[in-house]
Parts: structure tokens; sequence; C-alpha cells
């Protein structure tokens, strides 16, 4: 099936790597008060997850999705397993989809590190954005569920859901800005004048407009599940950067790939939208403008798209630190070094280089 992928399918789940071996027989012990643990227990490695390492564990008729901190010394307030957790179990009670929460363990005794445990949910993932192998009216259906997901996290009532605690509400991309310069010199390898000259425009240049909702903080298509067959979201995962945040944080980032062809992630400069049944960077803000009563055009839009890339680019610079380190939790992670390009695209798009 075009664009099946990592939790949506088995088949890219294989031995468990030397780096990330833990003790599974205290595993299964801990699990048999949450979960059927059976006579029957394997754990294997998904080949994905840059940063929180991710494993299938299948026991007699069931299967489960694990995920852990990765080994080593790790960057402060990252790989926060214990937020993900939190946040799906809160969105249960909403119309935002998510797997079911199982148990989640802060004891770092029992496989070396905290670690949650939720349901394996059977679906589609799309890893190019482009949608190869399907028509162009599932390829309109597939964005605009994407689009209307979206909208439905940012009305959530995030205190009704009792995460009233889970972030500041407010000067959200002061304090962003902040964090991923910090991040970013935690992790620098080289000066990267793209990034020098991103670190001394975005603070003074933060749009007037203060909404405030959950942020999921990596809000794209390859981070949800589709039904096999429907083009009905069914999961939203990896709420690892999510926080209380600002809408406008979470649509920028989602339409990064009208802006640029990433590497890892693709993108979608370049394509024939008509013939693709794809959407629009118009198109797609337009439609949810319409579904959260914002007005379109979106004021300094394009700071939003430029705020994503920066912070990407602070994130793969994080990547490749840790794979230069050995810890990351991508065997190839130390090839990521795409810094650079991210920050030049995002100069250039508000016109600082």
């Amino acid at each position: 099936m075009a664009g099946m992928g990592a939790l949506a399918s088995d088949a890219n789940a294989g031995e468990v790597r030397d780096v990330h071996r833990f003790d599974e027989a205290r595993l299964k012990a801990y699990l048999k008060d949450h979960i059927d643990t059976g006579p029957a227990f394997t754990v294997r490695q998904f080949s994905g997850g840059q940063s929180n390492p991710t494993f299938l564990i299948e026991t007699a008729g069931r299967r489960y999705v694990l995920r852990k901190k990765p080994p080593g010394k790790l960057l402060q307030s990252a790989h926060q397993v214990d937020r993900e957790y939190r946040i799906m179990k809160a969105l249960a009670a909403t119309d935002v989809p998510v797997p079911a929460m199982r148990a989640l363990c802060e004891d770092e005794s029992v496989i070396g590190t905290a670690f949650y445990v939720m349901d394996f949910l059977e679906g589609r993932i799309f890893r190019d954005p482009v949608l190869p192998g399907l028509q162009p009216a599932e390829r309109a259906a597939i964005y605009d569920e994407m689009n209307a997901v979206m909208a439905r996290l940012h009305r959530v009532d995030f205190e009704a859901v009792g995460l009233g605690d889970y972030g500041r509400p407010g000067n959200y991309f002061e304090r962003q800005i902040k964090r991923w310069i910090a991040q970013y010199r935690g992790a620098e390898t080289e000066r990267i004048a793209a990034m020098e000259d991103l670190i001394a425009w975005m603070p003074g240049n933060i749009p007037p407009d203060d909404s405030v909702s959950i942020a999921h903080g990596d809000y794209r298509l390859e981070n949800t599940i589709f039904h096999p067959s429907e083009p009905r979201m069914i999961a939203v995962l990896d709420w690892e950067l999510s926080t209380i945040g600002h809408p406008l944080a979470d649509l920028g980032y989602n339409c990064m790939g009208y802006r640029l062809n990433n590497p890892r992630q693709g993108g979608l400069v370049d394509v024939d939208y008509a013939a693709t049944g794809i959407p629009s960077e118009e198109a797609y803000v337009r439609a949810y403008c319409a579904r959260t009563g914002r007005s379109f055009p979106i004021p300094d839009w394009d700071f939003y798209i430029a705020f994503a890339i920066f912070r990407l680019a602070a994130i793969s610079q994080g990547v490749y630190k840790r794979g230069l380190d050995g810890n990351a939790s991508s065997a190839n992670a130390a090839t990521f070094n795409l810094c650079g390009f991210l920050s030049e695209s995002a100069a250039k798009m508000v016109k600082i280089r």
C-alpha cells in the first residue's frame, strides 16, 4: 500500500540495536500489571525515531509501542516522554485522535530510562508529502483531514482536559526563540553564519499576535496515522515538543514544505497542485483560517514559517551532535548535518541574507 510506514506496519521493526538494549525480562515483569503480557513476549526496534527510540512489543495476539529516552547525556528539557504520555492521555477525551496509553514508567531501574507504552495502531503513515501512488481526490482528502485535525487540536480547551499547567500561556515565540538558541549553542560544532543572523534577528521581530492553544510542535503528515483505506486520521503521534503554545507555530511548521524541500522530510516546492490534488499554500492556510475563525491573510506569515525552519535547524544540529557523540537513536544520525541548509533558507525567507 502506498505510503505505509513506521508505526503503521511492523515491517521496519528489526533487532534492538546494541546501544539501546535493555533487560526484556524486567520490562515484561513491570508491564504485567498494565497489559496482557502472556507467555509470548518479544521486543523489536523500529528503524525511525530520531529523538526517542521506539520499539514494538508483541504479546499473544496484541501489539504495543514503547517509546523511551535515548541513552547518554541529554540536553535539558529534551526527550520528555512523560509529557508525550500525559498529553495523549488527556486528549483521549477530545476529538483529536491519539493512541490508547497503557503505562508510564519513570523508574529508570526497569530499562535504564523513562518510557511509556501505548497501543499499536494498524494504518498508513505517509512519509512522502507528495503522496505518490494515490489519486488526486485521495490526496486532497488527506490534506484536508490533516488541516481539520490541526484546527480541532487548536480549539481544545486545554484547561478543561487537565492541561492548564502543561506550559506557560503567552510569550510563546519569545520563550521558544530563547530555548532553541540555547539548545543550538549546546550542540554547536562550527560557526554557521545564517544561524547567527537568525539568532540576532528573530527576538526583535516577533509578531504582536499572542494567541494561545495546545501546540503539537512537530505537526506534519509523517507524524500521523491514517485509516488503512479511508482518508481519516486515526492518530497523531510524536508529541515530544508539545506545550501550551501558539497555534500559528504549528501552522507555520506544517506549511514549511511549501517553501523548501527538506532532504529528510521532503517538500512541496514545484508541485503541480491542480494536477496532484494537493492544495496550494494559500488554499491550505485559507481552509485552516476558516476552521478556526481567523482572518486571512495572516499578518507576518513569513515569520511563522521562518521560525519553524530556524527551530528545525537547531533540532537538526542536536541530532547531528548526538550522532557524532554516538548516542543518537537513529544509526545514521551523524549524516544529518542540515543546519546550514535550513538556516540559510529561513534567513533568505525573511530577507536578512
